[in-house]
């Protein structure tokens, strides 16, 4: 079965004509179907996959005979969920598990769930081979949340898997579930609270599994003093440090740390007893010291010893420290990091607490300021202080989050920042168009094609972009709607801009219905 990149990577260019028809907003419904009864398969592809369709093109693709275009559309970020969900018990399962993949998408945009009766249904019909992948994401919240009491045995069987979220209450009725497989599940999980039980299945060598229950599982003493001692791997000390369940001594253990190299150097010594072995074997690195530092369980000795640490990531580890008042955060020689991503973080489930919100936005502390700044509901007089704030990463994650973000900061976001999910910025609600042409010979690519967002951009301009230097300036400026139509016909047969002439709205419609004639061979009738 060919994958999507196979399909595209095969198209010729007649085909590429028609998948940019496929994609025009001008492309009137009945070329829609048209183009979905008899277009080479990259272009129903790309019309199928790759855009909102009329209800009529909908209706056809659901009936379509070829499982490959039913499956395109299952595969739709950009249709109501609930049209996808027409899909649900099609007759083929290659349908069905592109359905339960849901839509390929690249983050932030995370499409929109799933109706709850569909998600129902595909638990209780579908192999749990095809339900695997990102179907859990296409789940609503309100339905996760719903799942461990939900009256259908199969969605609490699911919902098991919410386990160390849920209350004593719902844990206690699921592990006595009418449902044997809901009960084992939750017998399952509830072992992973037993030190013991962990201690009797925890692997003894490197691997996903040991990792994991290192991280998140009930330790035993054993367990906890085994890899102080003799560790399996290099990371089991650094896996423990954050765990919920580390003993408060070994948490004092961990956050007390000589000089590495003074450390090294004794390590070497003939002489070293049994005691000192253990404590130079038990004394972590800077990353140990630095997750230490964020537990909130870490005593005012151990923060008092971290706040002093040689290493600087330590340091800026416990500044942040929920117990610290603003005096003691400023007395912590700590640098804030400027190469982190800033991007888009989704909104949690339980919405954070507004008062904490709050005091993070009006701290001194820039890490905490941009904690706040990707709160998606900061109310407005927080909107606009963190808006002007004078650390780039607190607007940037502002602009990246709130719905709210004005024109003004995502712009000068998108100029400012250089990193992951900078384009995330221009597809915000108030990212602005107008005045966009000033950019046009920007010597950055990505700040240039901002001036083919501009509606106003002058058709000279937009024909000088056509021939930019960089690839992505040239696909942008060709669907301009104000590329003069002379331009817009030779970029028709243009190998490499042929499909984003196709999409350019301004296309006439005579040329519309003589490529859709012509199959795409023909861009105009011969002189």
């Amino acid at each position: 079965m060919p994958t999507p990149e196979q399909i595209w990577a095969d198209a010729d260019l007649p085909t590429c004509r028609l998948a940019g028809l496929a994609l025009n907003p001008a492309t009137p419904e009945t070329v829609l179907l048209r183009l979905l009864a008899d277009a080479p398969l990259a272009a129903r592809m790309v019309l199928c996959r790759d855009r909102i369709l009329p209800d009529a093109v909908v209706d056809a693709v659901i009936e379509h005979l070829d499982r490959y275009t039913r499956s395109f559309f299952a595969r739709n970020s950009h249709v109501d969920p609930a049209q996808r969900a027409r899909l649900v018990d099609d007759p083929h399962w290659f349908v069905r598990a592109h359905l339960a993949q849901g839509p390929g998408w690249a983050a932030p945009a995370r499409p929109g769930p799933l109706p709850d009766e569909t998600v129902v249904h595909m638990m209780n019909t579908y192999d749990d081979e095809h339900l695997g992948g990102l179907f859990y994401q296409q789940i609503s919240a309100g339905l996760r949340r719903s799942m461990p009491t939900h009256p259908v045995a199969k969605v609490r069987w699911w919902g098991v898997g919410r386990w160390k979220s849920l209350s004593a209450d719902v844990r206690t009725a699921l592990l006595t579930d009418p449902d044997d497989e809901v009960r084992e599940r939750a017998q399952r999980a509830a072992r992973f609270e037993d030190p013991a039980w962990v201690e009797s299945e925890l692997p003894d060598r490197s691997c996903h599994a040991r990792t994991g229950m290192l991280l998140h599982d009930a330790l035993s003493r054993a367990v906890v003093d085994g890899v102080l001692t003799s560790p399996v791997g290099i990371e089991d000390r650094a896996m423990i440090a954050g765990n919920p369940t580390l003993p408060p001594d070994v948490v004092v253990l961990l956050a007390a740390d000589p000089d590495p190299e003074v450390r090294d150097e004794i390590a070497h010594r003939a002489d070293l007893g049994p005691a000192e072995r253990h404590t130079l074997v038990a004394a972590p690195d800077p990353d140990i010291r630095a997750r230490v530092a964020r537990r909130a369980d870490l005593g005012p000795a151990e923060r008092r010893t971290l706040a002093t640490d040689p290493d600087p990531k330590v340091r800026l580890a416990v500044s942040v420290h929920p117990a610290l008042s603003e005096e003691e955060r400023g007395r912590i020689d700590y640098a804030v990091p400027m190469d982190h991503p800033f991007v888009f973080h989704p909104a949690p489930e339980v919405p954070r607490d507004p008062g904490t919100v709050r005091r993070n936005a009006l701290s001194n502390h820039p890490m905490l300021r941009r904690e706040a700044a990707w709160d998606h509901l900061l109310p407005p007089d927080l909107v606009a202080r963190l808006a002007a704030d004078d650390d780039l990463g607190v607007r940037v994650l502002l602009a990246q989050n709130h719905p709210d973000a004005p024109a003004p900061l995502l712009l000068r976001s998108f100029l400012e920042y250089t990193g992951p999910e900078r384009d995330h910025l221009i597809t915000r609600p108030n990212f602005p168009t107008g005045g966009l042409a000033a950019f046009a010979d920007h010597e950055d690519p990505e700040v240039r094609a901002l001036a083919t967002r501009d509606p106003g951009t002058r058709p000279a301009v937009v024909e000088r972009l056509t021939r930019d230097p960089d690839s992505a300036v040239r696909a942008a400026a060709t669907r301009h709607p104000r590329l003069p139509q002379s331009r817009l016909a030779e970029l028709l047969d243009d190998e490499e801009l042929a499909h984003a002439a196709a999409t350019n709205p301004a296309l006439s419609s005579d040329a519309i219905h003589w490529l859709v004639k012509t199959d795409g061979r023909r861009s105009r009738p011969p002189a």
